[in-house]
């Protein structure tokens, strides 16, 4: 069985970004820290480096596929759901410390619209990571495991904090749905990446 896990961080941004985006791009565009490796969230759960920056990695074929869409809210499902379409991510990337920073753009969607108009009123939001694997407890903290694979940023409305924070409990899963996801050519992309991974640390 493995959990449904989530990391929030909340997005920075204000009115004049907004009308820079629109005038640019014609649409919405949101920059900010997406997830952070090696730190401690407030549930005592940690994503080690190595691991979130092979999603990372492995998240970019989204990304050139124009596939790497996210949600509005959390559902507590391992796919993402077409109907609840926010946003897509246009970029996504980890600095050298460790922390993945992303730029997101509102679709016109009926729940992109709602988030616009949102953002556009001076909410603040947050971007949070889901994905699915396990975790492992190791005295105080309980770290992320190699099963564990990104599936999509959402869009939440959370408390102003520049904190990560994580849901209390992960939402388990069956053996079938955690892998609707991913389709056959994304799991072989995934096997590559390990292989090309473990070659360079030789």
């Amino acid at each position: 069985m493995s959990n449904l896990l989530m990391s929030y961080e909340l997005l920075d941004y204000n009115t004049d970004m907004i009308k820079e985006s629109k005038e640019k791009f014609g649409k919405v565009r949101l920059k900010g820290i997406m997830q952070k490796a090696d730190a401690l969230n407030q549930n005592g759960r940690v994503y080690p480096r190595d691991i979130l920056e092979r999603e990372v990695r492995n998240y970019q074929k989204f990304i050139v596929e124009n596939r790497a869409l996210g949600e509005a809210d959390h559902p507590e499902s391992s796919v993402v759901n077409i109907k609840n379409v926010s946003h897509i991510v246009k970029e996504c990337y980890m600095d050298d410390r460790g922390v993945v920073y992303g730029t997101i753009e509102l679709l016109d969607t009926p729940s992109g619209k709602i988030i616009q108009s949102l953002v556009e009123a001076g909410v603040k939001l947050g971007i949070s990571s889901r994905g699915i694997g396990s975790t492992k407890k190791q005295g105080d903290h309980v770290i992320v495991q190699e099963d564990f694979q990104l599936i999509c940023f959402d869009m939440v409305t959370e408390p102003s904090t520049t904190q990560a924070f994580m849901l209390p409990e992960g939402r388990k899963l069956g053996a079938v749905s955690q892998n609707l996801e991913l389709t056959r050519t994304d799991k072989i992309d995934r096997v590559m990446n390990d292989i090309i991974t473990i070659k360079r640390r030789k």
